[in-house]
């Protein structure tokens, strides 16, 4: 059985110190904040991200270079005999396509999985990965598992404030006028690659009772085959939004008790365009490989 380096980046929610517990490698986003770039979890905390985001700092998102990539993969081929590089979606971030290109010259040691995951959903795919080469299998069989089960998971997003939806060009100023003179709440979802408009809510209540409806539905129609979710994880995410979280958390039990729901802070790299106070969802299916 050939040693296997699971390595993800920092959208993945994974810090550097959980890493470093887990075994694995985590590559670190980067963010140019006025003529300076900043790395997640390395020089740019959570704290200093939503501080500078409240102050109006300009923060464009960004994706690792070619060269960190590279030497990351050269260093852990020292050691292991093969890679699964986990990167977030390949529909909200250019970096998985990277990634894939830079991997065509390692001569089938370095896998690159583009499962259309990001935050909680992309950190579950690494669990799962790491859990997958401790039961042996290859870094084929760990990419093609988990990109076969790229449609298994969903998030929706309840979003606070318009303001960083407007300045990203999600949505127009008109739009955003309207949305904060009504209060609206927008809950946005992620199937698969990309990130959309799903509903509109009034309150916060109601964008709650919205984003548990549709959780339902997809586990009955799509990943969990039931209502219930007996074959799913649950997580929630948040931006700023911990006490909240935790009531969501509540909240979701009664529809879904005896799940063990995890709770972890929103990827910066989504922070970014949907700003603080963001509350978010999400699911994925047990792989049947590790059942049992």
């Amino acid at each position: 059985m050939g040693k296997i380096a699971i390595v993800t980046d920092s959208n993945s929610g994974i810090t550097q110190t959980q890493a470093r517990e887990l075994g694995i490698r985590v590559l670190p986003m980067p963010f140019n904040i006025g003529e300076k770039t900043y790395f997640e979890d390395i020089d740019l905390t959570q704290q200093q991200f939503y501080d500078m985001l409240g102050d109006g700092t300009d923060i464009a998102t960004s994706q690792p270079t070619p060269e960190s990539v590279l030497n990351l993969w050269d260093e852990l081929l020292e050691s292991y005999d093969e890679i699964v590089h986990i990167p977030m979606s390949s529909g909200l971030s250019g970096s998985c396509d990277t990634a894939k290109m830079l991997s065509e010259d390692y001569d089938g040691r370095v896998w690159v999985v583009d499962n259309h995951r990001i935050s909680v959903t992309q950190r579950q795919s690494t669990l799962d990965a790491i859990a997958l080469a401790g039961r042996g299998f290859s870094g084929q069989q760990i990419h093609d598992i988990l990109e076969r089960d790229r449609q298994e998971s969903s998030i929706y997003i309840m979003v606070d404030t318009l303001k960083y939806l407007k300045k990203g060009g999600r949505i127009t100023p008109a739009a955003a006028a309207l949305g904060t003179l009504l209060r609206l709440k927008p809950v946005l979802q992620i199937q698969g690659k990309k990130l959309d408009a799903f509903a509109k809510a009034r309150t916060v209540k109601q964008a709650r009772t919205i984003m548990i409806e549709a959780m339902k539905a997809d586990l009955t129609e799509r990943i969990g085959r039931s209502a219930r979710g007996e074959k799913v994880y649950l997580s929630i995410a948040h931006t700023q939004n911990q006490e909240l979280a935790e009531d969501f958390r509540e909240e979701i039990l009664k529809d879904f008790p005896e799940h063990d729901i995890y709770i972890a802070p929103l990827s910066l790299s989504v922070a970014c365009h949907i700003g603080p106070g963001a509350l978010a969802i999400a699911s994925s299916r047990y792989l049947p490989e590790l059942e049992g």
